[in-house]
């Protein structure tokens, strides 16, 4: 019996290549893409999608640190006691408003503009208000001692804040002869904040903004208190606002 041999298949030429498949025309190769920083080597390769820059954050709010008016108040220093009356809360007052020492309490009030919990939010706000209203000749003299308070109040960039900051510096030019003339010189450090804020308004398309008639629109309140600056500070204080926000027209001029 004869075994027939199995047929050897063909021998492959060297360097054939059997055709591979073939996508249909339809569909595209998906691409990687990988994300890299500005001005980088990778940032040049031809699969490589920029990253933006971060934010700058310009409305973000900021921390809020320890203040010395809340410190003062826990440990009972101040001659305050809250008054619950008809029209709401007040403060009463232990010994008359006229014979206190401005130079140490109403820094210390000012200081307590940072605050933004009840009762110390309230007790600071209503002290200066009450404080501004009786002060008289004492409150000049006190103006350099106020500006760091302020400055740190409007560097929180907290809306709650910001409002009641803007509302004390509207009293505050108006509450005693000269005030507002000896505010010029501060314009650099309280200024810059209210220029990055002074756009800031809501809109409401055909609503009802009801903020403005609770005089808490932002942008308002620095209109109002730029104009209240121009027409306390002098002859001066339209270039120095002018310096600091741009955009600023004047109210006087005008």
């Amino acid at each position: 019996m004869v075994v027939e041999k199995a047929a050897a298949s063909p021998p492959v030429p060297v360097g054939d290549r059997r055709p591979q498949k073939q996508e249909p025309l339809g569909r595209k190769k998906k691409i990687r893409q990988q994300v890299t920083d500005g001005f980088t080597v990778k940032a040049l390769m031809k699969n490589s999608v920029v990253r933006g820059p971060p934010l700058a954050g310009a409305f973000k709010e900021r921390p809020t640190k320890p203040t010395a008016f809340r410190k003062f108040y826990e440990r009972g220093d101040f001659p305050i006691a809250l008054e619950h009356d008809t029209k709401g809360n007040k403060i009463a007052w232990k010994v008359e408003i006229e014979k206190l020492d401005y130079h140490y309490y109403l820094p210390l009030f000012f200081d307590g503009l940072c605050e933004m919990t009840f009762p110390c939010e309230f007790f600071a706000r209503q002290g200066i208000h009450d404080m501004l209203e009786h002060g008289g000749n004492k409150i000049l003299p006190v103006i350099p001692q106020l500006i760091i308070p302020i400055k740190n109040a409007l560097s929180l960039r907290n809306r709650q804040v910001l409002c009641i900051t803007l509302k004390v510096l509207q009293h505050l030019v108006v509450s005693a002869d000269m005030v507002g003339e000896a505010l010029v010189p501060y314009y650099r450090q309280i200024l810059p904040v209210l220029n990055i804020f002074k756009n800031m308004n809501v809109n409401s398309g055909d609503g009802i903004d009801y903020s403005q008639q609770k005089r808490e629109n932002i942008g308002d309140l620095i209109q109002e208190t730029l104009e209240a600056f121009e027409r306390c500070g002098g002859e001066t204080a339209y270039i120095n606002i002018k310096y600091m926000i741009p955009t600023y027209q004047s109210c006087i001029l005008n």
